[in-house]
């Protein structure tokens, strides 16, 4: 059965959350969590760098004092394909049956999760899942298995998210599989497992955090939106009150940590402040939705060349996500400043409190947000990782195919828009 649609626009917003829990050696509670669900065989999931760091196999070790037989996958890829991601799906399905999988690790390793739970539960194949036009986006038929997430890095946000982003390699395009039972039943914070995170990991993570923040407090208002009937509703539902509050506190912690988590990854306040900053983004834009410069990212880090960042593997080139989606920040909170003004000029105070305002307030935000990627090392726009004026068309395109995003932006954006907002991100300063 369905409903009519009541003519108007939405007076209704969403809002949906992973339990939570934080805290220096919440991690080591994982077992216990668990055992309340009955369950008996994990799978945990992760990449080689992080469980060089042995916190994977700690994890695992733990669950045994409650009856609960785990066993590691690290055969993650940072940055997860579509070639990757069916290999682990593979992986868990021959050596499964499994009651729950926990996810240890960056964003790679929890999207890798999402994707092998609903693989491992669902029929069809990894391209009926992806959003449309790259795939069918088709909605699981089958409950999903209890996912943990624990990230080991303070950005992605996708402990709290029901995203899974994955780049479809034959396409050259990043992409993702969204659905509501993609979100973790349970999200650990732990801040003891940022510490071993390199100055680039954390730099760049953390631009992701910023740009969740933004993106998320800078959407289309939720009653802006045209009305929806119950089973039309989708995760990304708009800027709302509940992910105002998160996005606004996000940015405060933002501006309290952000530069001393670069500068000394010991600082125990810091990395404590950048994992909370990261659960409150995730909060906020896993409800709100992103935007432009998410839209932009996933073309910038699919159509990578040859961009080798400090602190992440050296074997082939990437983009980190985060980076990716800060290159075009700048410009396109340019572009965006005009449909909200106050909550962009709100937004620059929260992140750069001690800045005066310039004479141009468009210029406010862009210039907070320069102001901190020169500060933390980022790329001088898309041209710091190896993209010229030649290489704009097939951004644009690869762009335009992230409907799903540029539908919360807070002002339509064609072609030449986002040609225009490229083409001045190929250098920013």
């Amino acid at each position: 059965m369905t409903t009519t649609v009541p003519a108007g626009p939405e007076s209704v917003f969403t809002y949906g959350a992973p339990a939570l829990k934080f805290g220096p050696g919440a991690s080591d509670e994982i077992g216990y969590d668990l055992a309340q669900r009955e369950v008996r065989r994990v799978l945990v999931i992760t990449d080689a760098g992080v469980a060089a760091t042995g916190a994977p196999h700690r994890v695992a070790e733990r669950m045994t004092a409650f009856g609960i037989e785990a066993h590691v996958f690290d055969g993650v890829h940072v940055e997860p394909t579509d070639v990757s991601l069916r290999q682990a799906a593979d992986h868990a399905l021959a050596s499964g049956p499994w009651d729950a999988f926990v996810a240890v690790g960056g964003g790679s390793s929890i999207d890798t999760a999402k994707a092998v739970n609903l693989l491992s539960t669902n029929p069809g194949e990894l391209m009926d899942y992806v959003n449309a036009p790259v795939g069918r986006a088709l909605a699981p038929v089958n409950p999903l298995k209890p996912l943990v997430a624990v990230p080991t890095t303070t950005g992605t946000g996708s402990e709290s998210t029901t995203i899974c982003v994955l780049d479809v390699l034959e396409l050259e395009v990043k992409t993702g599989i969204s659905h509501a039972r993609l979100r973790p039943a349970l999200a650990v914070i732990d801040p003891d497992l940022t510490f071993t995170l390199p100055a680039g990991v954390t730099a760049a993570s953390g631009m992701d955090i910023l740009c969740h923040a933004l993106e998320s407090y800078t959407a289309r208002p939720y009653d802006a939106l045209p009305r929806k009937r119950p089973e039309q509703r989708v995760p990304y539902c708009g800027a709302n009150p509940i992910s105002d509050a998160w996005s606004e506190r996000a940015l405060h912690l933002l501006a309290q940590s952000f530069r001393t988590a670069v500068r000394d990854g010991d600082d125990p306040g810091a990395r404590s402040d950048m994992a909370l900053a990261a659960t409150f983004a995730g909060l906020g834009f896993g409800n709100a939705g992103v935007h432009i410069p998410h839209a932009n990212a996933y073309p910038i880090a699919g159509r990578v060349k040859d961009f080798h960042p400090t602190g992440y593997p050296e074997h082939e080139p990437m983009v980190p996500h985060g980076m990716a989606v800060s290159l075009t920040a700048p410009e396109a909170f340019r572009f965006t400043f005009a449909a909200q003004p106050e909550r962009h000029l709100r937004a620059a105070e929260l992140l750069a409190p001690e800045m005066e305002r310039p004479g141009n307030l468009a210029e406010y935000l862009p210039a907070a947000i320069e102001r901190l990627m020169r500060d933390i090392g980022m790329p001088n726009g898309i041209g710091g990782v190896g993209y010229g004026k030649g290489d704009i068309p097939a951004l644009v395109e690869g762009t335009m195919k992230q409907q799903r995003l540029l539908a919360t932006a807070p002002r339509a954006v064609t072609e030449d828009d986002l040609a225009g907002i490229l083409d001045r991100s190929l250098s920013l300063w």
